[in-house]
């Protein structure tokens, strides 16, 4: 490894190895994953640099783990101990907005909000908000991150028009380009995106945006059930509000949100003692008086709905509340949660699937809690029981359920490593097959990520056949 490290230094300027590669590097945010510090760590910026690391990589069978800002939470991020961690922190420049085009041209490293202040310069958007801003659009691309805004703009993959990709043995390859729609051949942006780092490491997006509309207003309303509140959502996505958010909060979280924020909602202590969840809808139009009706018309959808009560907020407390939402994960953490799911079911299916996960938390003395993109079926659940077997039981109990209503284990967090051994218990074979053949093609030597989506012995076995190939290759 000391000659991996020494043939790195001639690639890129900036490696670091061994102790000199900071713990920051082994670790994602992963509640349920311990850190592994792995042996190099390279900070390229060119894609020319980042093509002769994983070439040098895939000779010598050495696993490489992409890294952006590290936010993620299904341990996608972290390294082999005797890996190459290639780090697009150097790699961080918006390389353009094309106002004509209504699109942006990234590198992986920029974070969403760098990109949100520079579209902001031009009237533009990219609406895709995970909830950190932090986060790397590198990373938002591996994992075709979601958020609040998917129920009106979509996920990560609705915005990635193109790509520029480095494949493992090396190759610089462009995908896609600055055009919303073409029928010629496979689409391998889209293979790309949601890959977690397995197939192509990403070097460059070009991403569509949207116009910035200046209104918005967000209606709350607390429901005395989480039941009333999943019922509610398909009613108001079919009413023709488009929510730009339709977030469901059940109360321990609102309680517990609200508190470390420091946020009053002036909700009267009559009403909040009641509420067991509520429904936040955020609403926005290019014209006020246009935004005043919507608001109007979704605080009586609401009231019918079975609502206690409904509250427009005032602007800043209702940014704060989109904050502290967004914060739900932190707050999770700080309270002592030992795993955090992001389940998808059909938005239709969510009562079912809520009643469900109440029924499986009582049956293994497990307390769950949590909130969600409502307007998606996005179901975000936190966690909390010691016992890692009993753990994994509810964890598997609960991603049965969600695929038998048609839903599946990840909405936006991705599988990573934590879900890993999920997806592959439960997932059609023939599915996982294709998968395999699919990751041999584009990575022959097996060095991209493994252990992550597919399982390591796999992998190992094609680093092994691909170091015989190469050897034979030679010898002849």
């Amino acid at each position: 490894m000391a000659d991996i490290g020494a043939r790195l230094a001639g690639i890129v300027e900036d490696v670091l190895t061994g102790a000199g590669a900071a713990e920051e590097y082994g670790h994602d945010e992963a509640l349920s994953t311990t850190l592994v510090r792995p042996a190099h760590v390279v900070r390229p910026r060119t894609a020319e640099e980042v093509a002769a690391v994983l070439r040098l990589a895939s000779a010598e069978g050495v696993p490489v783990t992409a890294r952006g800002s590290g936010s993620g939470l299904s341990g996608a991020a972290i390294p082999s101990p005797d890996g190459i961690v290639v780090s697009f922190e150097r790699m961080n420049a918006i390389l353009e907005v094309d106002t004509d085009n209504h699109v942006a041209v990234v590198q992986p490293g920029v974070t969403l909000r760098e990109l949100d202040d520079r579209t902001a310069e031009a009237g533009l958007v990219y609406p895709v908000y995970p909830g950190e801003l932090s986060a790397s659009l590198g990373g938002n691309v591996a994992t075709n991150a979601g958020g609040m805004r998917a129920v009106k703009y979509g996920v990560t993959r609705h915005h990635v028009l193109g790509l520029q990709a480095v494949l493992p043995t090396g190759e610089i390859l462009r995908t896609g380009g600055r055009y919303v729609k073409a029928s010629t051949g496979y689409d391998l942006t889209q293979l790309i995106v949601g890959s977690e780092g397995t197939l192509a490491l990403v070097t460059e997006a070009t991403l569509k945006l949207q116009p910035r509309i200046k209104h918005t207003a967000t209606v709350l309303a607390p429901f005395r059930d989480l039941a009333q509140v999943t019922a509610a959502v398909p009613k108001v996505v079919a009413s023709g509000l488009a929510p730009l958010i339709l977030e469901y909060i059940d109360g321990l979280t609102m309680g517990a949100i609200t508190y470390t924020a420091d946020l009053q909602l002036g909700i009267p202590d009559e009403v909040r003692d009641s509420a067991q969840a509520y429904l936040v809808v955020m609403l926005e139009n290019r014209d006020q008086d246009r935004l005043d009706a919507d608001v109007e018309t979704a605080g009586q959808l609401l009231s019918d709905l079975g609502a206690i009560d409904v509250y427009v907020l005032p602007g800043g407390s209702a940014r704060k509340l989109i904050e502290a939402r967004e914060r739900a994960f932190h707050t999770a953490k700080a309270a002592g949660a030992d795993d955090v799911i992001d389940t998808v079911v059909p938005r239709a299916a969510l009562p079912g699937f809520m009643a469900q996960v109440t029924g499986i938390a009582q049956a293994n003395e497990t307390f769950i809690v949590g909130c969600g993109h409502a307007g998606d079926g996005n179901v975000h659940l936190a966690l909390f029981q010691k016992d890692a077997d009993k753990r994994a039981t509810v964890l598997k109990a609960l991603f049965a359920a969600a695929m038998a209503l048609g839903g599946a284990i990840s909405g936006e967090h991705g599988l990573g490593r934590t879900k890993q051994r999920y997806f592959l218990d439960l997932e059609d074979p023939a599915k996982i097959a294709l998968m395999r053949r699919i990751k041999q093609a584009f990575d022959p030597a097996g060095v991209l990520n493994p252990g992550v989506l597919l399982d390591a012995a796999q992998q190992d076995a094609g680093r092994q056949d691909f170091a015989q190939q190469d050897q034979d290759g030679a010898q002849a």
